[in-house]
């Protein structure tokens, strides 16, 4: 394994596009393999590199590892975006995973069929405004500081900012009702780190299309249709 991680995945966004965001915030460089046939895929279970039969995988500090919140909590306790004690960890794995509750309505979008999309982008806009990011708001209203945790960048503020920019694919306007996110966004965007993330030319995965959900149908031998929540 080189020194630099690498991520075995698509050559798009889906489960693995948060693991980038993560590393891209830490200021790690990292190595990428696209799978594009099923052949590839094969190899990797044959191998006994899934554990569990499936992607994302990252090779980092001599493991192989899969499962996408094991990754993730593995990279932000390394790097220090994990809190600095039990409480803020705490806090943390819950913003992050209502965020990952926000960002679940949206990885399958791009599977969908047209009119299920007109559905579930009216559904994803309902609940983040109704249902997630009133907590933000709230949070950083409450307490007056920079960030979700401890008034230190963590993984918390990563995954919000990621789910804050899928939303706004769907509605461009849609935090015109929360002031407090909207200068959250203007801060975590400003971080050297972000802010490089988010040029043209970085290793983020742009909106996922025909190509992507094609090729992942191929990989992964999708025959059955996704249907909106």
């Amino acid at each position: 394994m080189s020194g630099k991680p690498k991520l075995y995945y698509f050559d798009g966004r889906g489960k693995m596009e948060s693991i980038r965001w993560l590393l891209a915030a830490a200021g790690v460089e990292f190595e990428e393999e696209f799978l594009e046939t099923r052949d590839q895929y094969e190899k990797l279970l044959q191998g006994g590199s899934l554990l569990f039969q499936q992607v994302p995988m990252v090779e980092i500090d001599g493991m192989r590892m899969v499962q996408t919140r094991a990754i993730l909590s593995y990279i932000a306790a390394k790097y220090n975006l994990y809190g600095k004690d039990l409480k803020e960890r705490a806090l943390i794995d819950m913003y992050v995973g209502g965020t990952d509750d926000l960002m679940g309505f949206i990885l399958m979008f791009p599977f969908l069929s047209a009119e299920d999309k007109e559905k579930q982008r009216a559904f994803i806009v309902e609940k983040a405004t109704s249902r997630y990011f009133p907590v933000y708001e709230k949070v950083l209203k409450d307490h007056g500081q920079d960030f979700l945790v401890g008034n230190s960048f963590s993984w918390a503020d990563v995954h919000l900012l990621e789910a804050i920019l899928m939303v706004e694919e769907k509605k461009s306007d849609v935090l015109s009702g929360f002031p407090q996110l909207q200068a959250f966004k203007a801060r975590i965007t400003s971080i050297p780190t972000i802010k490089k993330f988010l040029e043209p030319g970085s290793q983020r995965k742009p909106v996922p299309d025909d190509k992507y959900v094609e090729t992942v149908r191929r990989v992964l031998r999708m025959y059955y249709d996704v249907k909106a929540n």
